[in-house]
Parts: C-alpha cells; structure tokens; sequence
C-alpha cells in the first residue's frame, strides 16, 4: 500500500471520529499511538494526516496535551451533499481493515449511479460508541447497514433501534445481528465454511484439531458452533481445552495476544492443527509461530475462517475467502429495496452469502 493511501486511511478514521464527536463534548483527538496500533501505520504518517488537518484549520495541538479539533470549525464545515437523492448511513466495527474497505467500495459501486450521500460511523466494537452512532443517524438518513456490536451479548441499545424502526427508517445487519430480534439481515454461511475447514483438515490426517475463536462477536460465536459440529460430525476429538475464546478487544494488543495464544498452544501439545476464526487472530497465531521457529504447513497446520486479504494464494493459507465484496453488494441492493418499498416491514429481507473455499499449503498431511 502506498503512503499516501496510507495516510489517506488515518485523514478517513480522523475525519470519522470528528464528524461523531462534533455534537459532544469531547474534542480531544485519539493519541498518537492509540493511531498507530489501531491503524497499523507508523507514526511519520499519522503526523502528516495530523499536519494535513492543521494546515486547513481544524484541529490544533497544545504542547504535552495532545491534540483537539475546532469544534465550530467542524460544525460549520457541511458535508451534506444536497444534491443527494438519499443519505445512507454504514456503521462499522472498524477492526478488519481489509473487510471493511472492501465492503464499502462494494456499497459506493452499486450506489454508482444514484445520487447517495453515504456516511460512515465507526463503532470500534464499543456499545457506548453504537449508542451514539445510531443517535446520530436516528434522523436525516434515509437508510443504515450496520455490523452489530458485541452481538452475542445482552445489548442495551435495542431501544434505540426500536426508536429507528417505528420512525420507518430501513435498516440491515450484516455479518453480526442481535438474535432476540428479527431485524433483516445478511449472514455469511459460517457453518458451511467451518465444515470445509475442518474436512480438509480430516482428509490430511488431523484429529487434535484446535480452535481460536471470539466470544462476543455472534458471527465468532457461529463459526464455533460450525466447528464443534464438524469435529463430531468427523469424528475428531471434541475437548473443551482445545477451544481458546478471545474478546473482540484482545485483538489490539499484539504482544499480550501472541503471548495467550503460545501459552494455549503449549496446554494442547497433542494439537496438530488449528483452525482460526478470523484473519486478526491467523496473524497472531502465524507471528506467534514464527517467533518459536514453527513451520504452517510442516510442524502445524492451520486454515483460516473470511481471509480478508487478497494474497491469500500466495500466502498459501487454506481458508474460506471474505465475501465483504459480495456482502457489500447485497446489503446496499437490499437496503435500497427497502428504502423504495413503503411495504417492507412484511417482507423478508434477509440472506445467507454461501461460502468460498480456497485450498493451499497450510495443511500437513500426517496419515
């Protein structure tokens, strides 16, 4: 990726975090190294993007106190494209940088030829942060994607999107929902991979198959129950030690990671194989690996749930293959649907994207 992408990517997230906070008393901009940890850049780019709002005027540093925005200067600075036909709003997690932009390129491509003023809420997996999301975009938007937080958790925010829902403004999850509702919605096929995932790992051999996964993320909680039911399906040992579950927020502290993720691997020594639930915790686990000099592929095997990186041949990781593209296309084509139809409370608005596998290297065979 180039630098000025790059530095393109912190302008965005900055932008972003002004635009939800301009209503709030908070102007102060996150730190430095909040950026540089959360958007894997280095801190000279981080600088420059800093730099880059500086020079136009809205935001300003206070020496040893860090960095604030102009709170006026961001209220008087419209970005309401009043030409638009619609505002759409995409509230994101924000975590898989590849996903994501991957599915918002696939959202503004089929929004081509519409005029759409489309704006994006980045949640960073915080319910506090969904809470204000929606606030901000309970009136003026004409429709809302959103990717649910801690969704396999009691969350206390489905007032508001009771208050969204009576006010007739469409909204469709993808990838993550609240399951105690029947809002539309558009799942990958989590179980249909993890029984790929998981064949291919049997077909080579493998008995003592590990798993990483997440816990209050529901699609994380979706791809365990696939694996479980694979593992019995093939006859492979089920134990409860071999499953390590992580928090959402343990993603963003590489060394602690990488350190939870060697201490599980030593309890399980009769492990041969693990199967990752998303491509943070495969990087984890391939870093980790690589610095006790083990071999993917030779000394253990691996494959990887929604590899979300186009390199995934070269890489040789064997995974299924992140559909944010296709994703992206379905929730904007349903969404826009919705948004025409005056009737769409009674009809089915929801999907199921079917799985992509993709084979490679990483798998051992050991018969």
């Amino acid at each position: 990726m180039a630098k000025n992408s790059k530095q393109k990517i912190v302008l965005d997230y900055l932008l972003t975090y002004i635009d939800q906070n301009k209503f709030t008393s908070n102007t102060k901009l996150p730190s430095e190294i909040f950026l540089t940890k959360r958007l894997s850049v280095c801190r000279e780019t981080v600088r420059r993007a800093i730099k880059a709002l500086e020079d136009k005027g809205l935001v300003y540093a206070i020496h040893g106190g860090g960095t604030y925005f102009d709170k006026q200067m961001a209220l008087s600075l419209s970005s309401i494209d009043s030409s638009a036909d619609y505002r759409i709003a995409i509230i994101i997690q924000g975590k898989d940088r590849g996903a994501n932009s991957t599915l918002i390129s696939s959202v503004k491509d089929y929004f081509k030829d519409e005029k759409v003023d489309i704006r994006i809420f980045y949640t960073d997996n915080k319910l506090s942060n969904e809470r204000r999301c929606l606030l901000s975009c309970r009136q003026g938007f004409d429709g809302i994607i959103i990717d649910g937080v801690k969704a396999s958790m009691a969350n206390p925010n489905l007032d508001i999107y009771t208050s969204i829902y009576q006010k007739n403004v469409p909204f469709i999850f993808y990838n993550n929902y609240y399951s105690e509702t029947s809002y539309p919605k558009i799942l990958n096929d989590d179980e249909a991979a993890a029984e790929d995932l998981i064949s291919a790992l049997c077909m080579k051999g493998h008995q003592n198959i590990a798993g990483l996964f997440l816990y209050d993320n529901y699609q994380g909680v979706k791809k365990y129950l696939g694996y479980a039911k694979s593992i019995f399906k093939h006859g492979c040992t089920f134990d409860d030690d071999y499953v390590r579950f992580f928090l959402t927020r343990d993603l963003e502290g590489e060394e602690r990671l990488e350190k939870l993720i060697w201490s599980f691997l030593k309890s399980v020594p009769k492990c041969t194989a693990v199967c990752c639930c998303n491509v943070m915790l495969y990087e984890a686990l391939k870093e980790t690996l690589g610095k006790h000099n083990l071999e993917i592929g030779k000394d253990i095997s691996v494959v990887c749930f929604d590899y979300s990186f186009e390199d995934y041949d070269k890489e040789g990781i064997t995974c299924t293959i992140s559909q944010s593209h296709e994703m992206g296309r379905v929730v904007a084509e349903r969404l826009m649907s919705m948004i025409k139809d005056p009737d769409y409370k009674k009809k089915e608005y929801s999907a199921m994207i079917p799985c992509r596998f993709h084979e490679g290297s990483s798998i051992a065979d050991i018969r």
